[in-house]
């Protein structure tokens, strides 16, 4: 049986947490599990706001301004962007097609991803395939992490089927929020 990639160290420079669709409409209406994953979410954001990693919050909607109407909500306010941070609108299901996030990212030296977002099956699939593809280390927060259906979450971050290229963990080290905030403050 093939088991999922253990947590390395994080450099937070070289490091962006994404806060992907994590909108009080989305939290509401497509997490089995949202108050813990926005929580949990909200503890790596604010270990990585310690540590200097950067922090990108990736929206559905084709706004720019957080003062507009969002059509899947407006940011949760548990994860709600911080002056400075970069807040991209995506007009697709993952967090690169649409956003020019490849370039923000590589533009500051950025390598590794670090995914926190509703959903597992969508914009954290999505991100972390294209990531993958793009030659970022992927790295997916579990526990930060919902989806409408819980054993579909758990099909991809759990290598329940061996032999099948469905997970996530074929393609990214899973960890937990409390493991991402505890490798950020040692690697600073």
């Amino acid at each position: 049986m093939v088991t999922p990639h253990p947590p390395q160290p994080l450099t937070p420079a070289r490091t962006a947490v994404l806060a992907l669709d994590f909108t009080d409409m989305i939290v509401e209406h497509y997490a089995t599990d949202g108050p813990a994953a926005v929580g949990n979410a909200a503890t790596v954001i604010e270990a990585a706001r310690t540590e200097a990693a950067k922090i990108v919050h990736v929206l559905p909607g084709g706004y720019t301004s957080l003062d507009a109407t969002w059509p899947a909500g407006r940011p949760h306010p548990t994860v709600a962007p911080q002056d400075g941070e970069l807040v991209l609108a995506k007009a697709r299901i993952g967090a690169f097609s649409t956003t020019g996030l490849d370039v923000h990212l590589r533009a500051e030296g950025r390598d590794t991803l670090v995914l926190t977002g509703i959903a597992t099956s969508g914009v954290v699939l999505s991100t972390a395939r294209a990531g993958y593809d793009l030659g970022y280390r992927v790295v997916v927060v579990d526990d930060a992490c919902s989806d409408p259906d819980r054993s579909v979450h758990e099909a991809l971050v759990r290598p329940v089927h061996p032999d099948s290229w469905l997970g996530l963990w074929r393609i990214a080290e899973i960890t937990t929020a409390a493991e991402i905030v505890e490798n950020l403050r040692s690697e600073a």
